[in-house]
């Protein structure tokens, strides 16, 4: 049989447990990423020199082509680049890359992201 104060306690228990939850949500969502936020960057470092119009038409077969990705795929790809600085097992090595993000914020490079995956682009998912 429960006690009354063993349920209580149950009870306290969930709730705290539900307002730590409550509280990550809601941290989480204040630092949403900002797509229009990451159109100015994008902008500003240039990135359709090399990626092309709507990032969609890269100058050279070899850069590929960004709208349309997954923003949590561009956002790695974007740290791998700013963490690589050549070491081909902690991260991308590409030294054109490497400069453009070194001096983005985490926030900086999730907005880049939100915005790439906003795009319209060729992309095409195989199943």
């Amino acid at each position: 049989m429960i006690k009354p104060q063993q349920a209580l306690h149950t009870v306290f228990k969930a709730a705290c447990a539900s307002a730590a939850v409550l509280g990550l949500v809601a941290a989480n969502g204040a630092h949403a990423a900002d797509a229009s936020n990451g159109k100015v960057l994008s902008d500003s470092h240039n990135c359709a020199a090399c990626h092309g119009v709507n990032l969609n038409k890269p100058v050279s077969p070899e850069y590929p082509k960004l709208a349309g990705q997954h923003s949590d795929y561009v956002f790695f790809a974007l740290r791998q680049y700013q963490m690589g600085l050549g070491n081909p097992h902690f991260g991308r090595n590409n030294a054109i890359m490497q400069a453009q993000v070194q001096s983005l914020s985490l926030s900086d490079m999730k907005d880049i992201a939100a915005y790439i995956e906003s795009l319209q682009g060729d992309l095409v998912q195989k199943k």
